[in-house]
C-alpha cells in the first residue's frame, strides 16, 4: 500500500449477507489484509449480518477460518487478534436492523451488500427506517441489474433514499493495479500517447478467458450468463480505461466522465457481430470435464451463453474503423485476461524474404492475470553476415521490477470506499450506458453454438475476427 494514502477515518464496517460466499471468500480476507497494513480505521466495529442466526464465537471462527485459507498476507494471530476484538454479528430477524443499529459505535459506516441485487432495495429501505442513511457509503456487487429496465428500477429504488455519492459500485477488476495501470501507460508515456489511435492500431483485443465452469452456481448462472456477468461490466469497463480521452485531471469525476463519454460512443451490438456458445464436455489439463447442461441445477433446454465474442466499434474521431474485439468463456483452456493491441503494419516491408513467414506487425500485450506484466513485439536483426530478421518482445513484469505482492482488488477498493474515494467504482450513467449497449442482444440473442471444454470457444469466434487471428488460441 503506498506509504502517501491518507488515515482511515473512525467508521464501523457492516457486511450484509455476513455468512455468504463473498465475505468468506474475498472480503474477510481483504479486512485482514488491511488491518496487517494497518489500513483499518483505528475506531470502528467489524459487523456480520445475516439471516442465518449465530453465536458471536461461532462467526469470529468462521471468520479466522477464512483469513486462514484465503489471506494474501500468512496468518498471524496478534493481526487476527486486531480483528476479532471488532467483530460481531447480528441476525437480521424482524428487529434485526434495529439490532443492527444498537451494535454499531461510529456516526459514519461502510454497509457492503453482500447479498443478490434483487434484495439491494429492501436492505437500504431497512437502514433508512432505521435511521442508518446519513453517515453511509454503500458498497454493491454487480451485476447491477439484470437489463436496462431493470437497472433503471434498482437505481431508482437506491436513489431514492441516497445520494449518488455515497453508492460505491463495484466492478473489482477496476481494483487490480494492472487494470489502474492502463492510465498511467498510456498517459504517462510519450511515446505510446502519440499513437494511441487509429493512425497506428489496426485493431484491439480483449479476453477475459476462464478455466473453470460455473463452480456449482448453476441457479445464479442461469440468471446471468456470460453477456451480463462479464461483458456489460468488466469489459466494457476495460475498454473505457483504454480507449478513453485524456481527463483535464486526474481527480475521480474527471476520470468518470472521460468513460462514461467513451461508452456513448460505444455502439451497441449487432447481433451479426455476435458469437454466443455454451460448452460441452472436454478434457481441460488432462482431466475430464462436465458440459454445461450436466451441471447442477441447469435445464436441459437451456439457452444460457457461456461464452461470448463481439466485435464493436466506437464512434469517435481517435477510433473510428479500429475494429474491437471482446471474448469471454467458462472451460476455456487456461485463466488469462489479457489485452492485445495490434498495431499496423509498415507502409513497405524490405525484409519478407529474410524470414520463413509473414512478417507480423508490432503488437502491445497488457497481461492483467494471472500474469502481470506488459511485453511489446518488435523486429530486430538475427546476428550473422546477412540480413535476416525475426520478431522479439520486450517485457515488463510487475513482480521483478517492484519485488512487491500488489494488493488484491477487494482490499484496495474497500480502502477507496472507507476513504470516501469514487474513483474506481462505476457511476450510474455508466451502468446505464453500458446496458444500453449489449440490450440489443439480449433482447434478440443470436444462435447458441456449442464449443467443447478446453477450447477457445466456437470456431465461428474464429471468423469473426478474420482476417486476423486471436491472440490466445
Amino acid at each position: 500500500m503506498p506509504d502517501s494514502r491518507p488515515s482511515t477515518p473512525a467508521q464501523d464496517i457492516v457486511i450484509i449477507g455476513g455468512t455468504g460466499s463473498l465475505a468468506r471468500l474475498k472480503l474477510f480476507p481483504a479486512l485482514y489484509d488491511l488491518a496487517v497494513d494497518d489500513m483499518l480505521p483505528a475506531k470502528g466495529k467489524i459487523v456480520g449480518a445475516a439471516r442465518t442466526p449465530m453465536s458471536e464465537d461461532a462467526y469470529r471462527e468462521l471468520a479466522r477460518q477464512s483469513v486462514t485459507l484465503y489471506a494474501r498476507n500468512g496468518y498471524d494471530e496478534e493481526a487476527w487478534q486486531r480483528i476479532a476484538a471488532r467483530l460481531t454479528f447480528v441476525t437480521l430477524d424482524d428487529a434485526g436492523y434495529d439490532n443492527l443499529r444498537r451494535a454499531l459505535t461510529q456516526p459514519a459506516r461502510l454497509v457492503y451488500l453482500a447479498i443478490p441485487p434483487s434484495a439491494f432495495g429492501t436492505a437500504v429501505r431497512a437502514l433508512s427506517k432505521n435511521g442508518l442513511i446519513e453517515g453511509t457509503r454503500l458498497l454493491i456487487e454487480k451485476p447491477f441489474g439484470r437489463d436496462l429496465p431493470s437497472a433503471k428500477k434498482l437505481d431508482k429504488e437506491l436513489r431514492d433514499e441516497l445520494d449518488e455519492s455515497q453508492i460505491f459500485r463495484i466492478d473489482h477488476y477496476l481494483g487490480k493495479e494492472t487494470v489502474q495501470n492502463i492510465l498511467v501507460f498510456r498517459f504517462g508515456n510519450s511515446l505510446f500517447e502519440r499513437v494511441w489511435n487509429r493512425d497506428a492500431i489496426d485493431h484491439i483485443e480483449i479476453t477475459v478467458a476462464e478455466s473453470e465452469g460455473i463452480g456449482g452456481r448453476g441457479s445464479f448462472y442461469e440468471e446471468v450468463g456470460a453477456l451480463r456477468d462479464v461483458v456489460q461490466n468488466h469489459l466494457l469497463q476495460i475498454l473505457s480505461i483504454l480507449t478513453m480521452e485524456p481527463p483535464s485531471s486526474f481527480d475521480a469525476e474527471s476520470i468518470r466522465d472521460e468513460k462514461e463519454k467513451l461508452l456513448r460512443a460505444v455502439q451497441p451490438l449487432d447481433k451479426m457481430r455476435v458469437v454466443r456458445g455454451q460448452y460441452t464436455r472436454g478434457r481441460i489439463d488432462g482431466h475430464a470435464v462436465k458440459g454445461y447442461l450436466d451441471e447442477a441445477a441447469v435445464p436441459d433446454d437451456s439457452d444460457i451463453e457461456t461464452f461470448v465474442a463481439a466485435r464493436v466499434e466506437i464512434d469517435n474521431w481517435r477510433w473510428a474503423g479500429v475494429p474491437i474485439y471482446l471474448r469471454t468463456g467458462k472451460r476455456m483452456p487456461y485463466k488469462a485476461t489479457e489485452i492485445e493491441i495490434g498495431f499496423r503494419d509498415v507502409p513497405r516491408s524490405y525484409f519478407g524474404g529474410s524470414y520463413p513467414h509473414d512478417m507480423e506487425p508490432n503488437s502491445l500485450r497488457l497481461a492483467i492475470q494471472p500474469e502481470e506484466e506488459i511485453s511489446f513485439s518488435l523486429l530486430a536483426k538475427v546476428p550473422g553476415p546477412s540480413i535476416s530478421v525475426k520478431p522479439v518482445t520486450m517485457s515488463f513484469s510487475y513482480e521483478a521490477s517492484f519485488s512487491a505482492e500488489p494488493a488484491e482488488a477487494y482490499e484496495r477498493l474497500i480502502l477507496d470506499a472507507m476513504l470516501g474515494d469514487p474513483t474506481l467504482f462505476v457511476r450510474s450513467d455508466s451502468v446505464m450506458r453500458a446496458w444500453e449497449i449489449v440490450q440489443p442482444v439480449l433482447d434478440d440473442p443470436p444462435p447458441l453454438l456449442d464449443y467443447r471444454a478446453g477450447t477457445w470457444g466456437p470456431k465461428e469466434a474464429d471468423k469473426l475476427i478474420a482476417p486476423d487471428e486471436w491472440h490466445l488460441r
